[in-house]
């Protein structure tokens, strides 16, 4: 028998942030190791990473997608093959470590209407990473960086293929100028990356001591946005008034004013999350008159997680996340997660 966590919906508050939401999560230990079929493999999982969509998993939140009772959580995984069924391509890659593609749908190409959210994993009725073993399609697997640990792989899945996403709107080349804003994984990883593909990146945090972070990441200037509220202003002397390339805005509402703002005039601003709370703002004049492009980032298919796992080899880089969770403490995970006070990524052991 193996183990596995699982999404029971007892709470049906629908309230993500609720303290009961956490008896949705439950642990099972009688759960039968999986046969894998023809062009599968079977994958010890032994990594998973959160995301904050996690949270709306856990009571079936309408705000994401509503869930089925029963399923395993989390979308992000990195483990070992250990079997492959009959015609598998994997079949000469026992023992070879690799990474599940979080979305099963996009494999490739540029349209994200490919991004399939009913077929991402730990969510509506699809099995996800927080589990001992997972029969996998011989497709959806990447080999794994070769220089990271299975926690630092994991990490990379949904927030490493995003930030690649968010930073090919445009063409980056040496001398392209990318804004980031704070230390989550994605804006951990788009300074990464961005740094690495040779662009000058202006990263925005709230604490002088995240922005030391940032820095050692690859950021080279650097605007703590509570000393300076309108960061943009400083954007604009930074960069001689002309403005940035692209943005990586991940705060929304709250952000995407100043992010138009300091983006230069056919500039890109590349909207990943809405971390602030919604407010009515006209972004027409500045979008129009500016030529500038807000391009809604929608997760990320399998050969962005390639280009990801490609670059954290050539460059030998390695994810920027918290102190690895036991299997035994994924409640404890979860509540870190809900409190947002962490830098990079959360993962549990597997």
């Amino acid at each position: 028998m193996t183990s596995a966590y699982q999404v029971h919906l007892v709470d049906t508050s629908r309230d993500h942030n609720s303290t009961t939401a956490l008896q949705n999560l439950v642990l099972r230990t009688d759960i039968p190791k999986p046969i894998p079929g023809p062009g599968e493999a079977l994958v010890r999982i032994r990594a998973a990473a959160l995301n904050y969509r996690d949270l709306l998993v856990l009571v079936s939140s309408p705000f994401y997608i509503p869930t089925t009772s029963g399923i395993s959580p989390l979308a992000d995984g990195a483990g070992t093959i250990v079997e492959t069924g009959p015609g598998s391509i994997w079949e000469d890659s026992i023992g070879m470590n690799v990474l599940l593609c979080a979305n099963q749908a996009w494999i490739d190409g540029s349209d994200a209407a490919q991004y399939i959210v009913e077929r991402t994993l730990g969510a509506a009725n699809v099995d996800g990473t927080l589990r001992q073993y997972a029969i996998v399609a011989d497709h959806l697997l990447v080999k794994s960086p070769k220089n990271l640990s299975h926690e630092e792989a994991a990490s990379m899945v949904a927030a490493g293929g995003t930030a690649i996403h968010a930073l090919t709107s445009i063409d980056i080349r040496e001398g392209t100028t990318v804004l980031t804003q704070g230390t989550g994984g994605v804006s951990c990883f788009a300074i990464q990356y961005a740094a690495a593909m040779g662009a000058r990146v202006i990263a925005t945090s709230s604490s002088d001591t995240k922005l030391e972070i940032a820095k050692r990441l690859g950021a080279t200037e650097l605007i703590n946005y509570n000393k300076t509220p309108q960061w943009a202003h400083e954007v604009l002397r930074l960069t001689h008034g002309r403005g940035v390339d692209l943005v990586v805005d991940v705060g929304g509402a709250g952000t995407v004013e100043q992010s138009i703002k300091c983006a230069r005039d056919g500039g890109m601003i590349s909207l990943v999350g809405f971390l602030t709370e919604s407010t009515k703002t006209d972004l027409v004049p500045s979008l129009l008159f500016g030529g500038k492009t807000l391009r809604g980032i929608r997760g990320n298919s399998k050969a962005m997680l390639q280009e990801a796992v490609n670059l954290v080899e050539e460059h030998d880089l390695h994810p920027v996340m918290e102190q690895p969770f036991e299997w035994e403490d994924a409640h404890e995970a979860y509540k870190a997660l809900k409190a947002q006070k962490f830098v990079g990524k959360l993962v549990i052991k597997v």
